[in-house]
Formats: structure tokens, sequence, C-alpha cells
């Protein structure tokens, strides 16, 4: 015979369910942008040459140093969060 849920004694918080939603999606949406400005900043700096002719161009310094930053706010946010899922670490 099936019992519902609620007579098996299992109980669901729905608000500390909907919480841990919100907060991932809302960080998982901060990581995809910060990711992708750091993209948008690294082709800024002439990271690389379109022509292919082999030489580096002269881009800023500035944007380069934007998406290295951007890159690392990353490796933090994704180094967070195997953290918080792996018990062995706390």
């Amino acid at each position: 015979m099936i019992r519902a849920a609620s007579e098996a004694g299992i109980q669901i918080d729905w608000a500390a369910l909907g919480s841990v939603f919100v907060v991932a999606l809302i960080a998982s949406v901060a990581l995809v942008v910060v990711f992708a400005l750091g993209v948008r900043l690294y082709s800024l700096g002439g990271a690389g040459s379109a022509s292919g002719s082999g030489t580096a161009s002269t881009g800023s310094a500035l944007p380069r140093l934007g998406a290295v930053i951007c890159f690392a706010l990353c490796a933090i946010g994704v180094l967070f969060g195997v953290w918080l899922i792996v018990p062995f670490f706390h």
C-alpha cells in the first residue's frame, strides 16, 4: 500500500527550498554575467589578432585587467560553491 508523503513522516520545508532555489538562481545568473563580461573585456583588450597575421595587437591593458578580475571572481564563486557542497572541506 502506498502512503502519502505526509503520512510517511517526510516533511518538506517549502520556504527553505524556495530560498535555496532563489539564491542558486541569482548566483548562477550572476556568475554567467560576470563570465560574459570577462569574455567581452578580454576581446576588447586586443588579446588576439583577428587578421591572422600572427602579431599581437596593441590593445589597452585596462580591459585585460578587468577580464582577469572577472575570471578570478568566477573562479572564486565556483570554488565557494564547491566548498559549500562538499562536507569534507568544512
